[in-house]
């Protein structure tokens, strides 16, 4: 479906940015992978892709908190492929605190890797895609881009950002084979969450199951976490020629939780 496309998958060396890349791999999308990690381990990652998939797989540990480098990231992947077809931005990080309490550091943090990254790669790929005639961005939100919860100020603000400039893209290259979607999940059980239950089931003193359907998912009312494959087949979708008139859309895989 997507054969010798091109594709920067940001924070994709675990979790959910892993899942997506590896979905675009299994459909014959070459591949950057980025994100922080062990190098060996990373490079175990592109050795089994590389082997399952028949595709190319690149890595770049730019730092998505600075500019120059995320651009160095796309730039590198142009020079390999010739372009960037598909750019999906994921990297992503938490901190939770009351506002009061809210370290201005992580603030800062927050918004420059949730928020201003898409931005910068954003800005670094249209070129490419507008001089190819074709293009995909998608940029993974949270169901936190359309609801609020407490404490997590900088999450909610910079995914709310996020959704804000899916649109404003997707209108300034409606005309040119070019879209831009986000992706709004629930929670998801990646190594991150997963980590998240231990913690809680500790400090609660509860079981795992208890903290799973009364703390974690409390608020997703289908009572079970969103798969990392149900993102990556949506992402496909979108990157498709199926989904080429969808564009602007903020598309919640969140297990009702924002129906209500």
């Amino acid at each position: 479906m997507l054969q010798g496309r091109s594709a920067v998958v940001t924070g994709s060396t675990s979790g959910i940015g892993l899942g997506i890349a590896r979905s675009l791999a299994r459909e014959g999308s070459h591949i950057l992978l980025n994100g922080f990690g062990d190098s060996a381990e990373i490079g175990r990652l592109r050795g089994a892709m590389v082997e399952e998939f028949g595709v190319q797989v690149l890595y770049s540990p730019a730092d998505m908190s600075k500019p120059a480098q995320i651009s160095a990231m796309v730039q590198l992947a142009a020079r390999e492929w010739g372009s960037v077809d598909i750019l999906v931005n994921n990297a992503g990080i938490q901190h939770v605190a009351p506002v009061p309490d809210f370290p201005e550091d992580k603030w800062d943090q927050i918004i420059a890797i949730n928020m201003s990254s898409v931005f910068h790669a954003s800005k670094a790929a249209i070129p490419l895609m507008r001089a190819k005639g074709w293009g995909r961005i998608v940029n993974i939100a949270s169901a936190h881009g359309l609801v609020a919860s407490p404490f997590k100020s900088a999450y909610v603000t910079a995914k709310h950002g996020v959704l804000g400039f899916t649109k404003v893209l997707a209108l300034e290259t409606a005309k040119e084979n070019i879209t831009c979607n986000a992706i709004c999940p629930g929670y998801v059980l990646t190594p991150l969450v997963d980590k998240q239950v231990d913690d809680q089931a500790k400090v609660h003193g509860i079981p795992r199951d208890r903290v799973i359907s009364e703390v974690i998912l409390k608020s997703q009312p289908s009572g079970r976490f969103v798969g990392v494959d149900e993102l990556g087949a949506l992402t496909v979708f979108l990157c498709s020629d199926a989904g080429k008139s969808i564009t602007g859309a903020s598309l919640s895989v969140d297990g009702g939780w924002t129906a209500a």
